[in-house]
């Protein structure tokens, strides 16, 4: 696991699964698709994300298609510079 994903796992669990293991949660977990993450903890995780790697994240990657797992979220990070 890189970087981007092991800082983003650990604000998933942190924020959004208190008490859960490390282990219920790996790159591919299906976040907003799974029911893990709802529009207004996606729109915290975007801003976590804004905050935390300097990048701006466009309204419409703000959806499943670009969230829905945390390699998808590392891979847009990583496209926009960070």
């Amino acid at each position: 696991m890189n970087a981007i994903e092991g800082t983003v796992k650990s604000y998933i669990l942190e924020e959004f699964l208190p008490g859960a293991s490390a282990s219920d949660v790996n790159e591919s977990t299906p976040l907003i698709s799974g029911g893990i993450l709802d529009s207004l903890a996606t729109v915290k995780l975007v801003a976590f994300l804004e905050e935390q790697y300097k990048v701006t994240i466009e309204p419409h990657e703000a959806s499943v298609d670009y969230l829905d797992t945390i390699t998808q979220i590392a891979d847009l990070v990583r496209s926009k510079g960070a």
